[in-house]
């Protein structure tokens, strides 16, 4: 939604009104299908009401801009990377951020965020940036904390991105953005969206990696 060029807010809660957050919009808006736009779009919002609810203080720009990236690595050019998606969208955002001249502390938190967004009881501990991304995920693709945001916000948020058959379509994309390197998946989340949606698929087991290890013992 925009007013003569510029963004309005939705929920109390606006995007940056800066080059930094308007040129992530448009790449990230260029590069993915509208799914994972809305989404991340949507994670933005819901994870800032969630900084509002804790009381934390937190960049909105950096928020901003992890929002936009941290699900790029699902796309097509990273498909054969080897590594985790995470990582590959960590990496382009920080690619992204230097080349925008961002300080390291601020570029740091970002990858930090990206990389860590699907390794739940971790992020919470760490600074607001990260915290805020996962509790952002974790409310739009797990419901986690739903009541926390009151129905009247998250009405507001999900006229302005939409997010129809929304589970669906996002176990969907994560199918197909991690399906090529199922290796990727040992120890993380992503190894049940395999697990469900690709036959013969056999995850990693940890007990039987320490096993079956080279040591005689």
């Amino acid at each position: 939604m925009t007013i003569q060029g510029q963004e309005t807010g939705a929920a109390g809660v606006s995007v940056p009104d800066s080059k930094l957050a308007a040129e992530a919009t448009e790449l990230v808006r260029d590069t993915v299908g509208e799914l994972i736009y809305h989404h991340s779009r949507r994670v933005y919002w819901f994870g800032s009401l969630q900084g509002a609810n804790r009381g934390l203080r937190f960049d909105p720009e950096l928020l901003y801009v992890a929002a936009m990236f941290h699900d790029l690595g699902l796309g097509e050019p990273f498909r054969g990377s080897g590594r985790r998606f995470e990582v590959d969208g960590a990496d382009e955002a920080r690619r992204f951020l230097l080349g925008h001249g961002l300080p390291e502390d601020g570029i740091r938190r970002v990858w930090t965020a990206i990389a860590l967004h699907t390794t739940p009881g971790i992020p919470a501990f760490m600074e607001p940036e990260v915290a805020l991304l996962t509790a952002g995920v974790e409310y739009d693709v797990l419901g986690i904390g739903y009541q926390d945001i009151s129905d009247a916000d998250r009405a507001e948020i999900t006229a302005l991105h939409p997010r129809p058959d929304f589970k669906r379509r996002i176990l969907e994309a994560f199918t197909e953005g991690i399906a090529p390197k199922p290796e990727t998946t040992f120890g993380n989340v992503k190894a049940d969206v395999l697990q469900h949606f690709v036959p013969g698929f056999t995850r990693g087991d940890f007990v039987e990696t320490i096993q079956n290890s080279p040591w005689p013992e």
